[in-house]
């Protein structure tokens, strides 16, 4: 059978659509096919349970004592995309599985079946308190096919509330995780509705708005105390060759290994004379988190919160560490970092001494392009053209260290 048919096969069936990428390659290797004719049994009631069976084609239907008295009831048929015997190694059969017509199955063993439970949704090697600070944060915990857990680990930026783009990138990670890995994120759209509270876990309830062939369509409610803090609306789309011209430039900007890290920064400011002597004693007495995202910023300057500058910022950012090489989690990273210091730039020219101003995200919106490694420095162009009616509007493009622009 073609590999590439079963990898796509398996990307379609809701239980596997939660694991990392690797692990699918794992399983499309292992898996065998097994064809029954109508009225076969696949399983009977009380055998040793000896594996997984997912349906490839045709129907079934499961029988037994348990519901004598609901024949015919549809959620007892199986058809393409259904699986059965998961999670029962060492166990029985608790029904008969017959074949409505002519059925094809691909079974795993059991020996096989660790595939299924893998450590992390993104790495199928290492449990995820070994992986990188940014992909830990972006560790969703499945629930069911639909529902997934995240949190907000201790050593996460905060601000005071949970991040917003923490809700970006857990809530396409669960997006992600709910179809073919053979479809990437393209575009999103999000809205922030209620700050987030980082002491609360927070619950990702997917719906399944549309699988096509090319492109699927997911909707994210992220749910805290009952209420929805924040929704997502992504599409996906299965990787194909296309039209292709580019004109946007990136700017000339000194390269990332020429500019200091924020931690360097950090420690000039504290000692620099052409600042304020109270900001330097804030910045001095005040607890530094480091951040799961190396910055480098382009221009650096003496300026401190109260002072006028242009509205636009550039940054060259990477993820710290190592990243598992699903396109998915890059693309999750880069939705996180979307958010840091962005909404701030429409703030700069109107900062002034004793000013006080809280801002909120309202809305946000993404475009994705090409591949990439959120592991590798990416440049932030981040400009504010207009603000207007106490709401300011940021753009920003990210482009690859080859001058190529990927969102």
């Amino acid at each position: 059978m073609n590999s590439e048919l079963v990898m796509e096969f398996l990307g379609g069936v809701p239980l596997l659509q939660r694991l990392p990428a690797s692990s699918l390659k794992k399983i499309a290797q292992m898996v065998s096919v097994k064809n029954y004719d109508k009225g076969d049994y696949v399983v009977r009631e009380g055998e040793v349970a000896d594996g997984t069976y997912f349906i490839w084609d045709g129907e079934a239907e499961v029988c037994g004592s348990f519901h004598a008295a609901e024949e015919n009831q549809p959620e007892y048929r199986l058809k393409q995309f259904d699986f059965f015997g998961h999670g029962m190694a060492s166990s029985t059969q608790p029904a008969d599985v017959i074949a409505l017509s002519k059925l094809t199955c691909l079974f795993l063993p059991n020996e096989h079946t660790n595939l299924l439970k893998p450590k992390s949704i993104w790495c199928s090697d290492e449990t995820h308190e070994k992986r990188p600070l940014v992909e830990r944060i972006l560790h969703l915990d499945p629930v069911d096919v639909n529902i997934f857990e995240g949190i907000t680990l201790p050593d996460a930026p905060k601000f005071g509330k949970v991040f917003g783009g923490q809700f970006l990138g857990q809530a396409l990670a669960a997006a992600s995780k709910t179809v073919d890995c053979l479809k990437i994120v393209h575009s999103l759209h999000a809205y922030f509705l209620l700050l987030g509270d980082f002491e609360r876990p927070i619950i990702y309830q997917v719906h399944r708005v549309r699988d096509g062939k090319s492109f699927a369509t997911r909707r994210v409610e992220a749910i805290q105390r009952g209420n929805v803090v924040f929704t997502l609306m992504a599409s996906f789309q299965k990787g194909e060759d296309g039209f292709k011209h580019e004109v946007a430039t990136m700017p000339s900007v000194p390269d990332p290994e020429e500019l200091l890290s924020m931690e360097d920064l950090r420690e000039r400011r504290v000692v620099d004379p052409r600042l304020p002597r109270t900001y330097r004693n804030k910045v001095a007495s005040s607890e530094f988190l480091p951040w799961p995202i190396e910055l480098r910023f382009c221009e650096p300057n003496t300026s401190t919160n109260y002072t006028k500058s242009p509205p636009s910022l550039m940054y060259w950012f990477r993820a710290k560490g190592t990243l598992s090489d699903e396109q998915a989690l890059h693309r999750c990273v880069a939705a996180y970092t979307s958010d840091l210091i962005f909404l701030q730039v429409s703030l700069n020219p109107h900062r002034e001494k004793g000013l006080k101003s809280s801002s909120v995200s309202l809305d946000h919106s993404m475009w994705f392009h090409k591949p990439f490694r959120a592991d590798d420095w990416l440049l932030y162009v981040i400009d504010s053209p207009i603000s207007d009616s106490a709401r300011g509007f940021v753009t920003g493009r990210m482009f690859t260290r080859s001058g190529e622009v990927n969102m």
